[in-house]
Parts: structure tokens; C-alpha cells; sequence
């Protein structure tokens, strides 16, 4: 094998406050956004929110403009509509509010069917297929908010045990602190910058725990079998031999998958943009974590780097 990186010596446990005070912002904006959604104040999806989405394929190109001032005239202004490039597609999204404000408009007709009939007077002469129709009700968007939140605090769970029976209790609640920190810091980016959350997301969230938690996995292998070699080194030093040691390999694996997201991220299609760019923030952050949190805390209520762990 070609050595990519040279060997290191970085004292990483050294710079360990400073990236605590950067991790700490990216999770209170995590759990900002957390609070966010829960309440159903955040940019929820139909998924979580309610409403309609219907996907309309044209015979003839379409200029979203004018789609958009035809849905604004029949009772939908905060429709959300988004263009497919090829094959003359148009995705149209009601959320719940929008689409109940539709539905008073002095019809009982469902909004995805109300949507259609407002296309085919609004453009008589280019004629369309309906690729697909999907309404979800509020009280479904609420149960499936509640249950994906459920469902990445019991991956989370699970991680902890996983660790602790793998290694130790201390190696469990570090991987799941700094699986937390890699999930909180992805969903406080998507609330700062507006983006729409899903239940694509909320699968990318899941994917991101996978990853995060392999990636820790092989640095915490390293420490376990230094702790082993290197019983008269202090501790903090044998976690930074670790993490020197299997730097090379944690940059070289993150940045292929990076480069494999890149791809997906500008060539992918518009239906998984934000799923690979939730990952892509993801994997970064990851690394990141990897080698700035979970191992750092490790040394937490040890007293000082030198204090040593179980070495068994």
C-alpha cells in the first residue's frame, strides 16, 4: 500500500477544549432544532407536516413561473413546486396549512385533485400523466414525526450497549456522546439553512449513526490495543499514539465516501440533493468527532491526561 499520509505526531488531546467549545455550538443548534421540530415549528416535509405532493410529467416543457402563478390563482400561494430538468416533470408539494386553505375554497375535493383539475385549465393544450399522488393527513405527519424521533434515540441506545459489551462501559457513553454530536450538528445546519426535513433526512440521520459509529469503532480498536502495549504511557499520550496512527486511514476512507456524496450531490438528481448533502455534512462532521470528541472523552473525570484507564 502507498502511504498516503506520513506518520504523524499531532497532539490532539492537547487541542481537546477547544474543539469542546465547537462541538457544544453545533449541539445547541441541534438541540434547538430539536425543540423546533417537536413543536412542528421547523421546515417540516409533508411527511411530518401533512398535506399533498403530486408528480406531473408534461408533454410539453412548462416554465415553473407560470406554474407557480396558476397554482396561486386557484387557492394555492405556498405551493412548492420543483422542476425536473428532463423528461418535462414537475414536482408539486402542498404542506397541511396550505392545503386546508385550498380545501375551503368552496370545494370538498381532495388538494391533489384539485392541483390537477388547476393544470388542466390553466393548460389546456399541453396535456399530462400523473406519476404519482401522495396526501397525508396532520395527525399521520405527527405519529411519524414522534416515531422517527423514537427511532434515533434507540439506535442511540443500542450503540451504547453495543460499545459497552465490545469494549467498556466508558468506550459506550463516549461513542454514543459523539454519535449524538455528529447527528445534532447535521440536523442544526438543515434548521439554520431552512432545509425541508423528511423522512429522507431522517434516513440519512440513521445512515449517518452507522458510519459515525464504524468510524469510532477502528480508533477505538487502536486505544484498546495500546493501552495494552503502552502500560507506562500516560494515558492522554496513548490515545494520541492511537489516533496517530490510524489517521491516515480515517482520512483516506472519509474522503472517498466524501467523493463518492460529491458525485450524488451535483449528479444525482434533485429527489436526493438534500439526502446526500445531510450526509456529506455528516461524514465531515464525523471525522471530525472521531478524532476530537469521542477519544477526548475518554478522559473525562480522569483528572488528567495521565491518569490511567481499565487496561485489560
Amino acid at each position: 500500500m502507498i502511504e498516503i499520509l506520513p506518520k504523524t505526531n499531532i497532539d490532539f488531546i492537547g487541542k481537546r477544549n477547544i474543539a469542546y467549545i465547537f462541538s457544544i455550538l453545533l449541539v445547541l443548534g441541534g438541540l434547538v432544532a430539536l425543540v423546533q421540530i417537536v413543536r412542528g415549528a421547523a421546515n417540516m416535509g409533508i411527511d411530518f407536516a401533512g398535506g399533498a405532493s403530486v408528480q406531473l410529467k408534461f408533454e410539453k416543457p412548462v416554465k415553473i413561473d407560470e406554474a407557480r402563478l396558476s397554482l396561486e390563482r386557484n387557492g394555492f400561494p405556498e405551493a412548492e413546486l420543483q422542476e425536473f430538468t428532463q423528461g418535462n416533470k414537475l414536482l408539486i408539494r402542498i404542506k397541511s396549512s396550505s392545503a386546508n386553505a385550498g380545501v375551503q375554497a368552496a370545494t370538498q375535493e381532495k388538494a391533489a385533485e384539485r392541483i390537477m383539475a388547476a393544470f388542466r385549465q390553466e393548460f389546456p393544450d399541453n396535456n399530462f400523466v400523473v406519476e404519482s399522488s401522495t396526501e397525508i393527513g396532520p395527525a399521520i405527519g405527527k405519529e411519524l414525526r414522534q416515531k422517527a424521533i423514537i427511532a434515533i434515540t434507540f439506535s442511540l441506545i443500542g450503540i451504547v450497549i453495543y460499545i459497552s459489551l465490545r469494549f467498556e462501559f466508558r468506550f459506550g457513553i463516549a461513542a454514543a456522546v459523539a454519535t449524538f454530536h455528529d447527528v445534532f450538528a447535521v440536523l442544526g445546519i438543515f434548521y439554520l439553512l431552512d432545509k425541508e426535513i423528511t423522512l429522507l433526512i431522517v434516513s440519512a440521520l440513521l445512515t449517518l449513526a452507522g458510519y459515525s459509529l464504524t468510524d469510532k469503532v477502528v480508533v477505538f480498536d487502536r486505544i484498546r490495543e495500546n493501552l495494552r502495549l503502552q502500560r507506562r504511557e500516560p494515558l492522554g499520550q496513548v490515545i494520541n499514539n492511537a489516533i496517530n496512527q490510524v489517521l491516515g486511514r480515517t482520512i483516506v476512507v472519509s474522503l472517498t465516501v466524501i467523493l463518492v456524496l460529491v458525485g450524488l450531490f451535483f449528479f444525482g438528481g434533485e429527489v436526493i440533493h438534500d439526502f446526500s448533502f445531510a450526509l456529506l455534512l455528516g461524514v465531515t462532521i464525523g471525522t471530525y468527532s472521531s478524532i476530537f470528541v469521542a477519544s477526548p472523552l475518554l478522559l473525562v473525570g480522569k483528572g488528567t491526561a495521565g491518569k490511567p484507564l481499565k487496561r485489560t
